[in-house]
């Protein structure tokens, strides 16, 4: 709809790479100025644009947007890019730690159900620039909505992020929090929030969430399912598809990436990556293979199957790969399934 138009036009506005800020966060990427695609904007752009917020520095974004200077730009670039580098270790073992601590607390706590419409969890000094990450990493574990809190107890105040599911208004939600007196600020859109709370408010507020989204997480859990859009060959898959593939873009909410589903392959030279990324190749065991990438995977199933190798269905997006100047096509691998489960053996 009128999203999705306002993004094509704003992609081809912004392929003209006019802004310097945007110019000079794009140098520091070490991105290519090519013409603008989503995934610039989602994911090169607009992380390191917010890298600064997540520090208390929100002026560092706003000041490499609205400069007309090279060199003011260029500065601002380098410290938004540094601020947002994913494997910087201080950021990486916090983050591994509020993840560990959360897990922990939703399967062990005493106060805490695991199999709620949606999970609140919250720490003592857990970083507020992390949180929402945690969140993200939680909603992906058990695929339900997920809070996270970290608590300033000098300060009486805990400051959160949620992530959503695709089916549960978790913005709402919170905004109807605010209304009814349980946050000190709150508010968001369907996928995401944010809020600051009084810490003894932190249980009402969270059986407030559940009542208001239990109905929406069980019609959401109902649908929880990958739409496979075709059945491919590692041969099959290639550049000329991934391309055609992607003149449907711009994708987003209502305009998915196409899935495709590729049958009876297996993981080959599977590799653990910094970031907890595997990178392998998928054979069909007549010498046609397939080289793909699942994002984050490490620590879960999904990337213990793939390192073990063994023969797997696999579904994700298949996606141009010009690194280095090679003209190539990997997968962004999804999900996979064990045949013999699929087939009952």
């Amino acid at each position: 709809g009128f999203n999705r138009a306002l993004v094509s036009l704003g992609l081809k506005a912004m392929s003209r790479w006019s802004n310097p800020g945007m110019e000079a966060l794009m140098a520091a990427a070490k991105a290519p100025l090519k013409e603008a695609s989503v995934f610039d904007a989602g994911f090169v752009l607009g992380p390191r644009i917010n890298a600064g917020g997540r520090i208390g520095r929100s002026d560092l974004g706003a000041r490499l947007l609205s400069t007309d200077d090279p060199a003011e730009a260029a500065a601002l670039a380098q410290e938004l890019d540094a601020l947002n580098e994913p494997f910087d270790p201080m950021r990486h073992e916090a983050e591994k730690e509020i993840v560990e601590a959360a897990v922990h607390t939703i399967e062990h706590g005493a106060n805490l159900d695991p199999d709620a419409a949606v999970l609140v969890v919250a720490g003592d000094d857990w970083h507020p620039g992390v949180v929402g990450i945690v969140a993200s990493r939680l909603r992906e574990r058990y695929r339900k909505p997920a809070v996270v809190i970290g608590i300033d107890r000098a300060g009486d105040v805990g400051r959160g992020s949620g992530r959503s599911s695709p089916g549960v208004n978790l913005g709402r939600a919170v905004q109807e929090a605010f209304e009814a007196g349980l946050l000190m600020a709150g508010g968001g859109h369907a996928m995401a929030a944010g809020l600051s709370i009084r810490p003894s408010l932190i249980p009402e507020f969270r059986a407030f969430l559940v009542e208001r989204l239990t109905q929406e997480q069980a019609s959401a859990a109902v649908s929880d399912c990958l739409e496979i859009d075709a059945l491919v060959s590692p041969g099959g898959a290639t550049r000329e598809l991934a391309d055609e593939f992607s003149r449907l873009a711009p994708f987003g909410p209502g305009a998915p990436e196409p899935l495709v589903a590729i049958a009876d392959v297996r993981s080959e030279m599977a590799s653990a990556m910094n970031g907890g990324h595997i990178r392998c190749t998928l054979s069909d065991g007549r010498g046609r293979g397939l080289k793909a990438i699942a994002w984050r995977s490490a620590d879960g199933e999904l990337g213990r199957r793939l390192l073990a190798g063994g023969s797997l269905h696999v579904v994700g997006r298949l996606k141009a790969d010009d690194w280095n100047g090679r003209r190539s096509v990997q997968l962004e691998i999804e999900d996979a399934a064990d045949p013999r489960r699929v087939t009952g053996a």
